[in-house]
């Protein structure tokens, strides 16, 4: 049957009240209650949540007085930095739809995102601008607005300060239909290579927040005074030591992802947390940012943490101020969770599980003190979710505890399907089950763990890598006559791409490796290449991936 939390946290019910509110009012709660505390800070320059809200409200009049309202989607094609959360918050006061693009998208990835989203609007940044001008005949936009130009503005484009600061700020009348307006058009990988549009809902995005702020803080969802969204904490400080308004991190985690934009953006803001913002990561500077900041909390994949435990200033420093560490995005390896917990002994240590499609998060261990975290384990299903593993060959009956299938997840965060693909979205949701791609096992007491995936997808520091995306880039290479990409298990990174090819004639391997990853994004390049004779295929003639894998880690022995 399928599993939900075992038992709610202490003092918490077991199912949670979320106000009908769009996505905005998170932004705005966190303006009237936290008002003057720092909200952002980046490179010397901060945001308090008060003036974030109203810089903000002036980006959504700006965009209104454009056009650009209900229906239009907004392309933040930018790093982390103070201007992404008064565009973000922006778009969705202006009742738009916030277009997460990753700023290092090669050139002709970028063109079909925003295409096929039909962006009305690209808000991009100066150091990766000219991505963006140099498909500029090829994409719908209709504005562009740059945050610190480098050598002036592309053509028809308007500087971000310039954009809005003229603007009123109070927030636009709109109407939003909190279950059918998207708040999200979030792109995923396919197995063609092609992203996919996760349409998610403000119910989804308001509900997902709300779910993991509230189970990481012992909080239950409420309005204020003025009918906007916030929480109560009515979890003992025993259990929840941080309070809310207290918190203050290091976020190195994009908001352009789905853990980020949730857990590193949304869920900070209603917990009334400090986000200090490090443009890159550098292990010996986070360390002794955290040491004079006194974050409380640690939050990021697992190579953040691998990076941290090889610096030794990381075992050295005061940071007594931490009250939680939580990672996602990938799972973590034994040896690196007890090394965090020998680090930090009082603190209590969580992984967590999602994906896109479930807007964030699903599944999470529990955060609270006296909570069981079993090694191994992604935790329980979160506040209203629930999980139940079927056979991977297919069928919607669960299997026993214990046995291995693919997961599904059913809850009121779970996508409304992708954006002009109703195949994919009929064959990812069955009668309101999420069908993952991974494969897990539910135990006994209803902790899952995530053993495999279904699909031949790799995890390489968190974001999704599709072998099929490389393995097409190499068969057009000459020379190679057939090729097969898969994952070399890797403590610190997850899985780093290989990739196996029969020569056609005189091969290069060098080369070849250079000539591919010249077209794809860094966390997409492959490692190595093996120059093989023949690539192994089962009689029907599918490729046996898990030989090529077992060749990988016998070469570990």
């Amino acid at each position: 049957m399928p599993i939900t939390a075992p038992t709610p946290p202490p003092g918490l019910p077991a199912t949670l009240d979320y106000p009908e509110v769009p996505v905005g009012s998170i932004l705005a709660a966190g303006a009237a209650r936290w008002g003057d505390r720092t909200a952002f800070a980046h490179d010397g320059h901060s945001l308090t949540f008060a003036e974030t809200h109203r810089a903000a409200c002036r980006f959504a009049n700006a965009l209104r007085e454009r056009g650009i309202g209900r229906g239009d989607v907004v392309a933040l094609h930018l790093p982390n930095c103070l201007a992404f959360p008064v565009a973000y918050y922006g778009t969705l006061l202006a009742g738009a739809t916030f277009g997460p693009a990753n700023p290092l998208l090669p050139p002709d990835d970028l063109a079909f995102q925003l295409t096929d989203c039909e962006a009305a609007a690209v808000v991009t940044f100066g150091p990766v601008a000219g991505a963006l001008a140099s498909v500029a005949d090829r994409i719908p936009a209709r504005l562009t607005v740059v945050v610190q130009p480098v050598d002036g503005l592309p053509e028809g484009a308007v500087e971000f300060q310039a954009f809005h600061a003229a603007q009123p700020e109070t927030p636009p009348a709109v109407d939003v239909d909190i279950h059918r307006d998207l708040a999200h058009l979030a792109y995923t990988g396919g197995t063609t290579g092609r992203s996919k549009g996760v349409r998610l809902s403000h119910r989804n995005v308001v509900v997902n927040t709300l779910q993991h702020a509230c189970w990481g803080t012992g909080s239950v969802p409420a309005l204020d005074a003025r009918g906007d969204v916030t929480i109560d904490q009515i979890g003992g400080e025993d259990e929840w030591p941080a309070r809310l308004g207290t918190g203050v991190a290091i976020n190195l985690t994009p908001w352009f992802h789905a853990m980020g934009i949730i857990g590193g953006l949304n869920a900070a803001v209603v917990a009334g947390t400090t986000m200090v913002l490090h443009t890159r990561f550098d292990p010996a500077a986070y360390v002794a940012d955290a040491e004079r900041l006194r974050i409380t909390g640690i939050g990021g994949a697992p190579a953040l943490f691998a990076a941290l435990l090889a610096t030794p200033s990381f075992h050295t420093a005061d940071l007594s101020s931490v009250r939680s560490i939580g990672s996602g995005a990938a799972p973590m390896n034994h040896a690196m969770i007890n090394a965090l917990r020998e680090r930090f002994p009082d603190v209590v240590v969580t992984e967590g599980y999602g994906l896109t499609e479930a807007t964030m998060g699903a599944v999470i261990s529990p955060t609270y003190r006296s909570g069981v975290r079993k090694v191994g384990s992604v935790g329980v299903p979160i506040f209203d979710t629930e999980v139940k593993v079927v056979p991977a060959e297919g069928g919607e009956d669960p299997l026993p505890p214990g046995e291995r299938g693919e997961v599904c997840l059913r809850g009121p965060q779970i996508m409304l399907g992708y954006r002009n693909r109703p195949e994919e979205t009929a064959a990812a949701l069955v009668d309101g089950w999420l069908h993952t791609g991974d494969i897990g096992i539910l135990d006994e007491d209803g902790y899952l763990s995530i053993v495999d995936r279904k699909k031949d997808m790799l995890l390489y520091k968190g974001y999704n890598v599709f072998p099929r995306e490389l393995e097409e880039l190499l068969i057009s290479m000459p020379g190679v006559a057939a090729a097969a990409v898969v994952g070399r298990p890797d403590a610190e990174v997850g899985e780093l791409p290989v990739a196996f090819v029969v020569p056609r004639g005189d091969l290069d391997a060098d080369g070849l490796m250079a000539a591919v990853n010249e077209k794809v994004l860094p966390y997409k390049r492959l490692r190595e290449v093996h120059v093989v004779e023949q690539i192994p295929v089962s009689a029907a003639g599918k490729v046996l991936k898990r030989e090529l894998r077992q060749q990988l880690i016998g070469d570990l022995d």
